[in-house]
């Protein structure tokens, strides 16, 4: 006898998020559209979120736990979820984050207004301790703009929102199509969400607040000085890299593809402008180092393209330029 394929699968990594979990599993299971399964990945957490994990499957046979034998990672972890699934979509959602009541059925709405996409992009709002909540401010990305599903040809604006994996559903049958997998190390959404968009023959938007993206006071991953944050480099590697091959193994879209290297350039200087600016992210004995290597990704990656405004002109020349007394001056452009 078949059994039935879930609408959605949806994946939620675990680790260290314990004080979270519990509102985590239970916006899941709360909301009103019924149909998904979810796959909790136990990534060798030590503290409780295994029996929490443990507590929800034994409750509702929808929910299944595995288990990583190491910490291997967020990216790691949702890949080994996504082994596992067998939704007709992929959902993301971290272990501190939330789903909004209905957020399910909005988006199993949306999918079936827009003739199942492969991808489709959905709204966010960040939750802070203080009990506020602020929706992401680049939102109007997400409103109609013409005929649904496009390319991201039509729409290259979905490349302003944030690059994560927890604002998407991704249909399952395109991700394995496509051999998409999310790779190890800090910053892992940057060569998953590109790729994914890029590859898409069709998307589609959801101009609604899915998920609740909580900003922990103190202890997120990204929040925490460490030598970890030198991995956005090669995450960037690693899109550029897609680039090349897809130009080489798709060449009726290479003029398509040549244009996203302008567009993403900007993004990774921006990005690095971020993580070398941000007093939370670089330990200060790296910042030398991480500017050497913003410099030489810079001048590698670079290539003629649209205008930018003058003070973002003026971040990444600085970027290029690599000098050791550029972090008051970047921080001077990117206020």
């Amino acid at each position: 006898m078949d059994v039935p394929v879930p609408r959605f699968s949806v994946i939620v990594p675990a680790y260290q998020v314990q004080a979270y979990l519990h509102a985590c599993l239970e916006s899941v299971l709360a909301q009103s559209y019924p149909d998904f399964e979810v796959i909790v990945v136990d990534d060798c957490s030590p503290d409780a979120c295994g029996a929490i994990a443990d507590e929800f499957a034994a409750l509702d046979p929808r929910v299944r736990v595995v288990r990583l034998p190491r910490n291997e990672g967020l990216g790691p972890a949702r890949n080994a979820g996504m082994e596992r699934a067998g939704g007709d979509y992929l959902v993301f959602l971290d272990g501190d984050d939330t789903l909004t009541p209905h957020a399910l059925r909005g988006i199993a709405d949306r999918i079936k207004e827009t003739g199942e996409p492969d991808v489709l992009v959905y709204d966010y709002a960040r939750t802070y301790w203080t009990g506020e909540t602020v929706r992401n401010q680049a939102a109007a990305h997400l409103t109609e703009q013409g005929p649904a599903p496009f390319r991201l040809a039509d729409r290259p604006g979905l490349l302003k929102l944030l690059m994560v994996a927890w604002n998407k559903a991704v249909r399952r049958e395109f991700a394995e199509r496509e051999g998409l997998a999310f790779p190890p190390g800090y910053y892992e959404d940057t060569p998953w969400t590109y790729p994914v968009l890029m590859a898409a023959g069709s998307v589609a938007t959801l101009d609604r607040v899915c998920v609740h993206y909580r900003q922990r006071r103190r202890g997120s991953i990204l929040g925490t000085p460490s030598e970890r944050h030198l991995d956005v480099f090669a995450q960037y590697d690693r899109v550029f890299a897609f680039l090349d091959t897809r130009a080489q193994s798709h060449p009726e879209a290479r003029r398509e593809l040549a244009r996203w290297r302008p567009l993403l350039y900007r993004r990774m200087a921006d990005h690095l402008t971020t993580v070398y600016t941000r007093p939370d992210r670089l330990p200060r004995s790296l910042r030398a180092e991480f500017l050497r290597r913003a410099r030489v990704h810079c001048r590698r990656y670079r290539v003629p393209g649209a205008p930018a405004p003058l003070p973002v002109r003026l971040r990444h020349a600085l970027l290029r330029l690599g000098l050791r007394r550029t972090y008051a001056a970047l921080r001077l452009a990117s206020a």
